[in-house]
Order: structure tokens, then C-alpha cells, then sequence
């Protein structure tokens, strides 16, 4: 089987110069590749001096995660796609439970390992933790986090299990099937794009999985960390985005049902004294009702939407509940 590592790089030498060299010693298996979104800082010309193994692309513009790797993949010809962050600490042998599983499930498409905190290492990470969910209303949560509490690794999740999402991360993907449903949806610029293929292609009935022998260990906040705004403009429209294209059922319920979610989490920044977070929340609705039309003729293209969630609200059961880990659900 062939692999491509493929890490999208944007102005991170250093990050690079951190985890680039654990890549390759423990990639025997694969073919690695710095896709770069047009960097102004010298990332190329570092990568390429330092370390002649890894295939350079150079993308000709900075398009975000979701048009960046459309357009390096184009350029590269492999079985399995891994679509790694540039600020990923790999394991040795972690790519071998991958291997295995896609040669073992044909129908396994998409598999992400489990993703443990960089900086606590004991500790999953927010960004995948042990594979994703979403629950009715599009928020989504994962076994090891649910909304800002990270579970403890204990062990707990080192199984191979179907999840809905798999964390862009870390995320290992058939060629064929990358290719034949058109990547990912380069309106979402970043954030999320990787939950809407994951759910389009389980729409189509293929098999998403969290190999938890493998591990990685993600620093995570490398381009847009959690005080951005920008990155809470992102995860709250993106959110709408994917609902909108995918969701079973009666979708204006639902969306009206988010108006309010979301306007409580504009209330709650306020009071914790963000006010430019929930300026950023009020932008990404006015974001959605903009693409409005254009999502709701992706929704028309998209058959066989299947019922996508475990749980009718995690905020409920995370705030009023107080259900702050996965297997308490």
C-alpha cells in the first residue's frame, strides 16, 4: 500500500524544524510531502536544504486546509492519503495499525489514530481525542472531549472503532474516494471541512474508524488558537455549513433551534468578557444566511441522508446533566 504523509505548511519553519524530523524516522513506510500555502516566512527553502527526502509542492496561494490540500493532492499519486498538521509529534511504528486496518476492511475509508495532547501527554487532545461525533444540532464532541473537558488516557479508547468523524489532524483517507467526491468544500477555508467529507461519505455508506493502537500527539493552536476570534467565527458558521448540506430531517427545526443555541453562547463570551467572540458569532450567521442558497443547492446533490447522531443535545447533557465524559453518555 502505497502512503503519502502530507503536512500543509503556512509560515511554520518552527514548527516544522520541531516535528518534520520524527516524521521521517517513523514513516519508513510512506512518502512524505510538505505542501506549502504560499509562506512568506522561508519553510521551503528550509525543508529542502535540510531535509531532501520530503517532496516539496508549493501552492500558489494560501487557499486555508480546505483548498490547500485539494490543490497539493492533485500533484501526488498514492493508495491512502494521511493528512498530517505541521505540528504532529508521530510515534514509532504508528502508521502500522493503519496499514493494517485499511488492507484488513475494504470498506474502512477514512481512519484517524488516537490523538493525545503534546503538552500533557497523559491527556487526549482537543482537536480528535479518540474520533468525533456530532449530536442533532451539529455540535460536535468526541470519545476523550466533550465541549473543554479532556479526558485522562487511560487506556480507555485503545481499540479500532467506527466513529462520524475523524480529525484533520490526523486524518488518513482513500485516494479514490478523495478524489471521486471532490475533497473537501474550499468555502470552509479551515475548521470543519474535514466533519462535512466525513459526512458525506457516510451518507454513502462507507466506514470511518479511530485506530487507538496508533497514537500521535498534537500541539495543536499552531495557526488560529482558541483566543482567536476568528477561529470562533470559523467552528460556529462552519457548523451551520455542514448541517445545511447533510442533515436528515426537518432542517429549518433544526437551524432554528441553532439561532438560539448559538445566541446563548454569544450571551455566555459576553459574560466571560469576550466580546469579539460573540461578535464573531453574530458574523458567522450573517456568513451562513449570505451562502444560504448556495448550500441548499449542494443539499439538493446530497441522496440518502442517513440519521448522523447518537445524542439529541450534548449541550444539554454536558451543561444541565453534567455528563463531562464520553462513556458517562
Amino acid at each position: 500500500m502505497k502512503i503519502a504523509v502530507v503536512i500543509l505548511n503556512w509560515n511554520g519553519k518552527d514548527l516544522l524544524k520541531q516535528f518534520l524530523p520524527a516524521v521521517i524516522e517513523h514513516s519508513q513506510e510512506a512518502t512524505i510531502y510538505l505542501a506549502d500555502n504560499a509562506s512568506s516566512d522561508d519553510s521551503v527553502l528550509y525543508v529542502h536544504k535540510t531535509f531532501p527526502s520530503v517532496q516539496i509542492i508549493e501552492n500558489k496561494d494560501n487557499g486555508g486546509y480546505a483548498k490547500g490540500y485539494n490543490d497539493a493532492l492533485k500533484n501526488i499519486s498514492a493508495d491512502v492519503f494521511c493528512l498530517l498538521n505541521n505540528d504532529v509529534e508521530v510515534t514509532k511504528d504508528w502508521l502500522i495499525p493503519i496499514i493494517n486496518t485499511f488492507n484488513n476492511e475494504p470498506n474502512t475509508t477514512v481512519i484517524q489514530p488516537k490523538i493525545l495532547d503534546f503538552k500533557k501527554k497523559n491527556h487526549f487532545e482537543y482537536a480528535g481525542a479518540a474520533g468525533g461525533f456530532i449530536d442533532k444540532y451539529g455540535y460536535p464532541y468526541c470519545r476523550g472531549r466533550i465541549f473543554n473537558s479532556i479526558e485522562e488516557d487511560k487506556g480507555q479508547f485503545n481499540d479500532t472503532a467506527e466513529i462520524f468523524w475523524a480529525s484533520g489532524a490526523c486524518l488518513f483517507i482513500r485516494t479514490n474516494v478523495f478524489n471521486e467526491h471532490n475533497g473537501f468544500d474550499e468555502y470552509f477555508f479551515a475548521h470543519m471541512e474535514e466533519i462535512d467529507l466525513c459526512w458525506r461519505l457516510k451518507n454513502l455508506g462507507y466506514t470511518i474508524k479511530c485506530v487507538g493502537h496508533s497514537q500521535v500527539y498534537h500541539l495543536g493552536g499552531g495557526t488560529l488558537n482558541n483566543i482567536n476570534p476568528k477561529k470562533t467565527f470559523l467552528n460556529f458558521r462552519n457548523s451551520l455549513f455542514t448541517l445545511t448540506k447533510n442533515a436528515s430531517g426537518f432542517l429549518l427545526g433544526i437551524i432554528l433551534m441553532r439561532l438560539i443555541l448559538d445566541g446563548i453562547a454569544g450571551i455566555k463570551f459576553v459574560v466571560e468578557l469576550k466580546p469579539k467572540h460573540t461578535l464573531a458569532v453574530v458574523k458567522a450567521h450573517f456568513s451562513f444566511y449570505y451562502n444560504l442558497n448556495r448550500l441548499l443547492g449542494q443539499r439538493k446533490t446530497t441522496n440518502n441522508r442517513r440519521k448522523y447522531y447518537q445524542k439529541t443535545s450534548i449541550v444539554f447533557d454536558y451543561f444541565v446533566n453534567k455528563k463531562m465524559n464520553y462513556n458517562s453518555l
